[in-house]
Parts: C-alpha cells; structure tokens; sequence
C-alpha cells in the first residue's frame, strides 16, 4: 500500500507580480534546503535558505520578457526525513 499523497507546503503570493514574489511555507513542518531556480529565458538570482519554519516567506524577483511563456521557477526542498521534492511554479 503506497503512502498518503504529500502536499505541496508551499502558497506564492503574488500580490507584488511582477516586481516581487513570495513562497509561504504554509506547512505546519520546517523544512531544510529551501532552493529556487529559474528554468527558462528570464533572469533571477538563485534563492537558497537552510531552514524554512512555517508560516516563513521567501521573496524573490525575476525579469524578463512573457515569463508566463518562457519560464518557470524550481523549487527544490527537504522534509525532516530527508526526502527531496521539486515543484514547479508557473507566472
């Protein structure tokens, strides 16, 4: 029997697009590594953080030209058990 499905932890506020965007932890665990990246034609600078408690924020900007089109951001996470996940954030 597989596991319970994991739900994303996270919310993007995007109630600053397209100047600047938020990830929310909205999970009620921490979690380790918190990396974004962008996959695509616009430009971001890497965001990383090593420990992410609930309810914590991260903000980050990206520039470039239809991003919506041409790009997506990566999230990359670890759960307390060590377990990696990647999610894809769309504009």
């Amino acid at each position: 029997m597989q596991p319970p499905a994991y739900r994303v932890p996270f919310v993007v506020d995007r109630s600053r697009a397209p100047q600047r965007y938020y990830l929310v932890n909205r999970s009620p665990e921490p979690l380790e590594g918190v990396r974004l990246s962008l996959l695509g034609s616009g430009q971001m600078l890497p965001v990383s953080t090593r420990r992410m408690q609930p309810g914590g924020v991260v903000a980050f900007a990206a520039h470039g030209a239809d991003l919506s089109r041409t790009s997506v951001v990566i999230v990359r996470w670890f759960r307390s058990n060590g377990e990696e996940y990647l999610w894809r954030v769309s504009f």
